[in-house]
């Protein structure tokens, strides 16, 4: 299983919302993008799914732009990702009239990755890839002295 670009790019940008998330200033498109080097209409549209979704707020205005909608440490992965990429994929009806022995043992096998994927997911949240972050960055700072 791979992390889809469009959910890379909306945890950078998340990221950046939550690492200025105590400040409660808005940070605007542009502002994300260049930190993150997301391209910027890009950006745009993801956080216009996560805004719509319930995960950021937009602030109108010449000081607007993007804040998160609750504390990073109430936003999970799981929340994050099934947003964007949406983790319900269920077999259609043609699919399992269709099945044979040998697909229905590989469909058991790919609902229990569902699910422990889903299960790491729900078990860390935004503030945990701040203080992953944070972590890192210390480490580098260690090494170079």
């Amino acid at each position: 299983m791979e992390l889809s670009c469009k959910t890379e790019y909306a945890l950078l940008a998340l990221l950046e919302l939550a690492i200025r998330y105590n400040e409660g200033e808005p940070l605007q498109i542009r502002q994300i993008a260049a930190q993150q080097n997301i391209p910027d209409r890009y950006l745009e549209q993801l956080l216009a799914t996560l805004r719509r979704s319930g995960l950021v707020r937009s602030q109108r205005g010449a000081k607007g732009g993007y804040l998160l909608a609750r504390e990073p440490r109430k936003i999970t992965l799981f929340d994050i990702v099934s947003c964007l990429d949406g983790l319900d994929a269920q077999e259609s009806e043609q699919e399992t009239a269709r099945a044979t022995l040998e697909n229905a043992v590989i469909g058991d096998i790919w609902r229990e990755v569902r699910q422990a994927v889903n299960l790491v997911l729900q078990q860390h949240t935004l503030q945990d890839l701040c203080d992953k972050r944070d972590a890192r960055r210390q480490l580098d700072i260690m090494y170079y002295i």
